[in-house]
């Protein structure tokens, strides 16, 4: 099992940029595909990026893709979601997720683990 921490989160304007960090415990992160989700007020939940074991794979919702960049340094435990050209529409909380199956999936069911979420709120 693992469990994830995000940070990183605040208030930006729009064009601004941030970069969130999900800390993951213990000594299996390798093991887990990792991704960011967000979630708007009276939205659903939205794919945001995702990122294999070893990092050489990525994949994008349309909406951030050129803008964001999912990374990880398996060395840390970390996973980072660079946002640049924020807009107001990326106003949401952000959460890490985390599964021991494959990147692709873009589907939250898919996804077992999650952090608590870090509000980004963008302001036009």
């Amino acid at each position: 099992q693992v469990q994830l921490v995000e940070s990183g989160g605040g208030l930006v304007q729009a064009g601004g940029s941030l970069r969130l960090s999900c800390a993951a415990s213990g000594r299996t992160f390798s093991r887990y595909a990792m991704a960011w989700f967000r979630q708007a007020p009276g939205k659903e939940r939205e794919f945001v990026a995702s990122i294999d074991r070893s990092g050489s794979s990525t994949y994008y919702g349309d909406s951030v893709k050129g803008r964001f960049t999912i990374s990880r340094d398996n060395a840390k435990n970390t996973v980072y979601l660079q946002m640049n050209s924020l807009k107001p529409e990326d106003t949401a909380v952000y959460s890490c997720a985390a599964n021991l199956l494959l990147a692709i999936y873009t589907t939250p069911s898919r996804w077992n683990y999650w952090g608590q979420g870090t509000q980004v709120t963008v302001s036009s």
